[in-house]
């Protein structure tokens, strides 16, 4: 597979998921660049804005496995990874699979349930594999996290440390739609659910193969002391207690290459990093009290993308 297949498959699953949710391409386009490159994504937004439809959406238009987890305070982390329980006909212990076991797990209200919970998921996101009972079992491939919380119901949730934050890629919000979007919601789920009439536009072995073609992306060197500048910065402002890990450089690289790669280039440009510095940083960002709301770690790293100087070289091959 080449750019241009890999540009084409990539609009064919907008364009899908289009026929679902109204007037956010962006985001769907954000969404699949985690999706390309091996990321896991975090859908922070109030209740009813389509967080749970874009996963469902997706997980339709990729024939693959999907599964869902409804986070509740009552939930253990076997009921995630699944555990070994005893048939008393055979006398032995049987392996019953978690959800985890699947293309794409819908991760709903994560924030909901206990650290405890919540760290079931750690292993599984970053190794791909789960340990029950000592015994540590691959994941399918591929595995992808589309998690969802509501960041205006603080009352009974648990937020997520620093440590799985830092391990979702993308950070996304859909936000509300405007007067004419709200129109068109109205008049596509007026009689039924569009989500029910979506049909598989990619298989799972041109997932693999598109994300080869990610892998074979070019970034020219000056590109990359340019995102190594930014992600410098976010550990030297005053404001910032903990900046950017490593992990979260190399989220950013993975995520200019996929960008690229649904932009039907095979090299990446500053405009790529300008896209994503915002949704793959700003999260990881822990501020000093008082700079502590989301739209402050945006307008950090929007202050520091201003401040650091753009390549200017060709960037062709």
């Amino acid at each position: 597979m080449n750019v241009e297949q890999a540009e084409k498959i990539g609009k064919s699953l907008i364009d899908n998921i289009s026929k679902v949710i109204v007037g956010k391409e962006n985001v769907i386009e954000l969404l699949l660049c985690a999706f390309l490159a091996d990321g896991h994504v975090l859908l922070q937004d109030v209740p009813g804005t389509g967080k749970t439809k874009l996963a469902k959406s997706l997980a339709a238009s990729f024939d693959g496995k999907f599964a869902r987890i409804q986070f509740t305070p009552d939930l253990l982390p076997g009921d995630v990874t699944g555990m070994n329980v005893y048939n008393r006909k055979t006398g032995e212990f049987e392996l019953r699979k978690g959800p985890v076991f699947t293309n794409i797990l819908l991760a709903d209200e994560i924030n909901r349930a206990t650290p405890r919970t919540q760290s079931g998921l750690l292993e599984c996101m970053e190794e791909r594999q789960v340990t029950i009972d000592g015994e540590s079992l691959k994941l399918d491939t591929p595995f992808f996290v589309i998690a969802t919380q509501n960041p205006v119901e603080s009352a009974g949730t648990f937020p997520l440390p620093e440590a799985q934050v830092d391990r979702f890629m993308l950070k996304l919000s859909l936000g509300l739609p405007d007067r004419e979007q709200e129109f068109v919601i109205m008049e596509r789920f007026m009689r039924e659910d569009p989500i029910d009439a979506l049909k598989p536009v990619m298989e799972p072995a041109q997932l693999s193969e598109i994300k080869e073609v990610v892998k074979q992306v070019y970034v020219h060197p000056e590109l990359e002391k340019y995102m190594i500048e930014i992600v410098a910065a976010t550990r030297e402002k005053q404001k910032v207690i903990l900046g950017v890990s490593p992990r979260g450089t190399l989220a950013l690289l993975r995520a200019v290459k996929a960008h690229a790669v649904l932009m039907g280039r095979s090299y990446c440009i500053p405009d790529d990093v300008k896209k994503l510095a915002i949704p793959v940083l700003a999260h990881r960002l822990k501020l000093s009290y008082g700079y502590q709301t989301d739209q402050e770690a945006q307008d950090l790293i929007n202050e520091i993308l201003n401040e650091t100087v753009v390549p200017a070289e060709s960037f062709s091959v």
